[in-house]
């Protein structure tokens, strides 16, 4: 007696009603797998789908020989039966020995492979069984295979394998069932990818409203020789995925390198994310580099996509790196060697493929070498260092560096255009910019603002005290004025002179008693101006 697909399926109408009212493939097709196999005639229903192996896939599946192909493959997504020697058992797990099945290789590959269906019956031979003994107890007889096809397309197989015949009889029916399948699968897959792009870009919006009022330096704009150094880097590291390493003084501009580094890039359709490293409270890293899931922590009310997932595909920017905790470092490093990473609170294991760059003001080699900081990681991030020159050393791009932020200004002010004259230029150009770039634009900026009549006016003393310049006559009273101080000297000897008013004050910094008032200085210039050169309260 032959498979009755009436008595053993039901009524078809009714499946394709319950396969057309789901829009998921997580409902669809165990429901799909379920409905076709609930009879006990019914040994087992599997739906294999065609994708590309994921990373690794390849070297787990136990078929990697016989593959031929290993641009896509067919994937177990959904499995139901009935156990005749254990009735309770209904193998629905997939991830079994037959969760990868290379393109054409064995009965279900063949079917993925050539788009059409294959039954085969236990008394027409043997050589389609794979497991015999499985077989054998179970009472298995036969087995139909039939293709997902839509639209010209092969989206997977059906694989029925059936304790009693199949004949001719079915093949309208399993080919009506099939096509069904099929175009429902099509229409769940696309449904499910708008909502993960939709999803995703919920995330990257909510991003990227976060970044909105940060100052961005705008294109690279200068003639010096330091900086066509930098364009020559850009244009080499820029089309590889190495890691990048930008070093510089704070104000130089790293983030615009990293900005023109992803522009130029293959990424440069998908996102450039960024992390401040020294913006995130210690309790948070975990969860802002990898996400969590909701209920993980107090406060976290819905699952959250992290930094690398957001930046998956794209690259991701790590400012300030310098300052990532010790003990957390190990958990970056995991994900850059191993493209992997689970959020705070979920065990299941994500593969990110993100493009690494990162800045620092740091001597990062030198932090390495101390122990602050892990030298594998170091060496990680450190495949292609740039390093920026900071202004006081292309002072020859302070006039067109002066002139494109004029122009931004004047239109974000609703001004005509502001006059740079020469005497501004020279003026410009003689200061030491601590501040850098940064320092410059705001500088720009404050002076438009006051500007009455168009014309610029720079008070330097007052305006440019960001870091504060080294007073003259102090070198003079404790130098002699034919002596040279290099940059190093220079630097060690402001390093020097706030140690000691720090140890006169017993390491306060504000109030009237504090180191502040004796270096002239406002409390917040030389708390910035400790952190630049690396002093704290302790090392008096």
């Amino acid at each position: 007696m032959g498979l009755d697909t009436y008595a053993v399926f039901g009524d078809p109408k009714e499946i394709l009603l319950a396969i057309s009212g789901k829009h998921h493939l997580p409902e669809l097709l165990p429901l799909a797998v379920q409905r076709l196999g609930h009879d006990l005639q019914i040994a087992l229903v599997r739906i294999w789908l065609t994708k590309p192996p994921r990373d690794g896939d390849c070297d787990r599946c136990s078929l990697a020989t016989e593959c031929r192909d290993r641009r896509a493959c067919l994937h177990l997504a959904a499995s139901f039966g009935n156990s005749r020697v254990d009735p309770d058992q209904h193998w629905q797990d997939t991830d079994g020995s037959f969760r990868r099945m290379p393109m054409g290789v064995r009965k279900v590959g063949q079917i993925a492979a050539t788009g059409e269906p294959i039954r085969i019956n236990i008394g027409e031979g043997s050589d389609w069984i794979v497991d015999p003994a499985w077989v054998e107890s179970e009472g298995i007889v036969a087995f139909q295979g039939m293709p997902l096809r839509y639209r010209d397309e092969t989206l997977g197989v059906l694989g029925i394998f059936s304790r009693v015949p199949i004949g001719p009889s079915c093949d309208q029916w399993l080919m009506m069932i099939s096509d069904q399948l099929a175009a429902a699968i099509s229409s769940a897959q696309a449904v499910d990818e708008i909502e993960s792009l939709r999803r995703r870009l919920e995330l990257e919006n909510e991003y990227l409203r976060e970044e909105v009022g940060e100052v961005s330096f705008g294109e690279l704009v200068g003639q010096s020789a330091a900086l066509q150094t930098i364009v020559r880097q850009i244009d080499l590291v820029a089309p590889t995925d190495s890691s990048v390493l930008v070093l510089g003084e704070s104000g130089t501009g790293k983030e615009l390198i990293a900005r023109e580094v992803h522009r130029r890039s293959d990424r440069c359709d998908r996102p450039l994310i960024k992390v401040n490293c020294a913006a995130i409270p210690r309790e948070l890293y975990e969860s802002e580099f990898f996400g969590h899931s909701k209920g993980s922590f107090t406060g976290a009310l819905r699952d959250r996509a992290g930094r690398f997932e957001l930046a998956d595909g794209g690259t991701l920017f790590l400012d300030e790196v310098g300052e990532i905790p010790l003990d957390l470092q190990s958990k970056l490093l995991r994900v850059l060697q191993e493209g992997e990473l689970e959020r705070v609170g979920e065990e299941r294991t994500r593969r990110v493929n993100v493009r690494i760059i990162a800045a620092t003001n740091r001597d990062l080699r030198n932090e390495a070498i101390k122990g602050r900081f892990r030298q594998d990681l170091y060496y990680r991030l450190s495949v292609f260092p740039i390093e920026l020159a900071p202004l006081r050393m292309r002072s020859e791009d302070i006039p067109l560096l002066a002139k494109h932020f004029l122009r931004s200004i004047s239109r974000k002010l609703g001004r005509k255009s502001f006059r740079l004259t020469l005497a501004n230029v020279q003026q410009l150009q003689r200061y030491n910019w601590p501040g850098n770039i940064r320092e410059l634009q705001h500088v720009l900026e404050r002076s438009a603002i006051v500007s009455i009549d168009g014309k610029l006016r720079f008070d330097l003393h007052d305006d440019l005290s960001e870091l504060g310049q080294i007073d003259d006559q102090h070198y003079r009273s404790n130098t002699d004025t034919e002596s040279i101080l290099t940059e190093a000297e220079l630097i060690q000897l402001q390093i020097n002179n706030i140690r000691n008013a720090l140890r006169q004050c017993a390491g306060k910094i504000y109030g009237p008693e504090g180191a502040a008032a004796v270096l002239g200085l406002k409390p917040t210039t030389l708390a910035s101006r400790m952190r630049k050169l690396n002093v704290s309260t302790s090392a008096q």
